[in-house]
């Protein structure tokens, strides 16, 4: 292989994937700050109820804890955090298998909510609240796909490259 058509680590990770990770970085890191406004508010809705249903598609009963709540803002954290470090190769972390694997979750994760959304709002396959199967197949479902998306590219983008 010449050394024209050999790519190196850094010339590897472009503006496209440093574009897809900051994307993917500022949805879930919004994400996130979302679910911790939301143990303690029902921001943007009126109150807990319509939350509940628009929101979560359960009943307000039902909702989960504070501190549940609390542990995906922070796990959405986490993920920002790593597709930010990991379209960052040239630091000593960007590219371990640790950072790999969880961009990796982080996608599996995402596209797995985002498809499991589509097809149960979709097709009818749940039993959610109307106002909630609405907002999933216009932005719940959608917005997860496309995190799980981005962050796949991220990881594929960044892979190792052999000499």
């Amino acid at each position: 292989m010449s050394a024209m058509t050999r790519r190196t680590g850094a010339e590897h990770t472009g503006a496209g994937v440093r574009g897809a990770a900051m994307a993917a970085a500022g949805g879930l890191l919004a994400a996130g700050a979302l679910h911790a406004v939301w143990v303690f508010s029902p921001w943007p809705l009126d109150s807990r109820a319509e939350f509940a249903a628009v929101v979560v598609g359960v009943e307000e009963e039902q909702l989960p804890s504070g501190p549940l709540t609390l542990a995906v803002a922070g796990a959405l954290g986490v993920a920002a955090g790593l597709v930010a470090t990991g379209a960052r190769p040239e630091s000593r972390f960007g590219r371990s298998r640790p950072v790999r694997a969880g961009l990796w979750a982080v996608s599996g994760a995402m596209a797995a909510r985002g498809f499991g959304g589509l097809a149960g709002s979709g097709l009818g396959l749940w039993s959610k609240p109307a106002e909630f199967r609405h907002w999933d197949l216009r932005l719940y479902s959608p917005l997860c796909v496309a995190l799980g998306g981005l962050t796949g590219y991220v990881a594929l983008r960044t892979r190792r490259r052999q000499a």
